[in-house]
């Protein structure tokens, strides 16, 4: 799959593009059922919130079908290939929730600022491409984008371990309002099925989730081969130090997938 014009001029200008559909709800729910399987365990690449529900699971393509599966989609690899003009690797693989009522926020930061500090990442050649497993509204936690921030380069920020339980690079009040005056602030919404892909620079977060909706997102941070890390100070479940270029599987490869989970609910 490649980005069609207005997709490709979208990412480019504003640092992301917004995909809405582009998964079937059947490929969603079947991904969705293996993410709770996967929270309702003891892995060690399971992190919790304070309350004790799931925040975030890494490498679930490493220890789940529907994941690895996932983990070398055509619908996600293509367009990465195709703005980076090169194979690509697996930085990090992780299934965040917003479990209703008690998912925490996720403080404003830039994704490459964390792999060049902490990863040892050479360029800002790697993207996020995520997808939305559930409903995205309004109301339970979407993602907040600064359009335009990935033009702005690495800014800096401050180590915060405290504010939640997954440590982060933060960039401070008056970054963020004045990089919000040239670029607002926005917030992709769009049903289960919907896939945004935001460039590494990008300024995001995402506030609070006290609806009574679930909102689960699976992200995919893909990297240039060439532009693979140089330190390994994080765990390698975290960031990976297998550089191999993926393989993008057929389209239908979930297919197979979501006809055993309806042959299994029809039992």
């Amino acid at each position: 799959m490649k980005l069609n014009n207005k997709d490709l001029a979208a990412f480019r200008e504003e640092g992301f593009a917004f995909l809405p559909g582009l998964f079937s709800r059947d490929e969603a729910a079947l991904l969705l059922d293996e993410a709770r399987r996967i929270y309702a365990t003891d892995r060690e690449e399971v992190w919790r919130e304070s309350s004790g529900v799931a925040r975030t699971a890494f490498a679930a393509h490493t220890y789940n079908e529907a994941h690895r599966r996932l983990g070398a989609h055509p619908r996600l690899i293509g367009p990465v290939m195709q703005i980076l003009e090169e194979q690509v690797y697996m930085h990090q693989y992780k299934i965040n929730a917003k479990a209703a009522f008690d998912g925490d926020v996720w403080q404003w930061h830039q994704d490459y600022g964390t792999w060049q500090r902490d990863d040892g990442m050479p360029e800002p050649r790697a993207f996020n491409i995520a997808l939305f497993l559930e409903d995205v509204t309004p109301a339970n936690g979407p993602l907040l984008f600064i359009p335009k921030s990935h033009k702005a380069g690495v800014l800096e920020a401050g180590h915060d371990l405290e504010t939640t339980s997954y440590p982060l690079w933060t960039l401070d009040r008056e970054t963020v309002s004045r990089l919000a005056k040239d670029g607002g602030c926005e917030a992709p919404v769009g049903p289960a099925g919907s896939v945004v892909m935001f460039h590494g620079n990008l300024v995001h977060a995402s506030p609070p989730n006290i609806s009574p909706f679930d909102r689960t997102i699976v992200y995919l941070s893909l990297c240039a081969v060439s532009n693979h890390i140089t330190q390994f100070k994080r765990k390698e479940w975290i960031a990976h130090r297998d550089f191999t270029p993926i393989e993008a599987l057929a389209d239908d490869c979930l297919d197979e997938l979501v006809a055993a989970r309806r042959a299994q609910a029809a039992e």
